[in-house]
Parts: C-alpha cells; sequence; structure tokens
C-alpha cells in the first residue's frame, strides 16, 4: 500500500531545477525520469518522488495520482 502522504507529495511538488523546474513531479516525462535512473535520482525525498513517478508511470498507474493534484 502506498503511503498517503507521498501522494500527496509526489501530485503537488515541483521540480526544483533543470529543463522542467516548476513542473508537478507526476508531470515529468518518463524519458526524464529515465534518464535519471540510468544517471542517478537526486538524493533525499526529491529523488525518493522521482523514483516513485517513475514506478507508477511504467506501471501505468499514474491517473491514481491526478485526483490528489491541486487545482
Amino acid at each position: 500500500m502506498f503511503d498517503k502522504t507521498l501522494l500527496l507529495k509526489l501530485a503537488r511538488t515541483e521540480m526544483p531545477f533543470g529543463k522542467y523546474q516548476g513542473r508537478v513531479i507526476i508531470d515529468l516525462p518518463e524519458e526524464y525520469l529515465l534518464w535519471f535512473a540510468k544517471k542517478e535520482f537526486p538524493q533525499g525525498q526529491l529523488g525518493e518522488l522521482m523514483q516513485l513517478a517513475l514506478e507508477l508511470k511504467v506501471n501505468g498507474l499514474e491517473g491514481l495520482i491526478k485526483p490528489l493534484k491541486q487545482h
């Protein structure tokens, strides 16, 4: 089972740097997340959220996050 607070953070945390700065983590392109998976995810919670986003995307579960996003 997923931790609800982690899922909320995934739906509401913005990428703090790089090409997709300002975009919500769950909305990052899968290719971008795969690139980080090859190189190395950032340390700490940001990296954990990016890994989770990639897992959800690969398994077709990113739709679970959409209702949690702020409008």
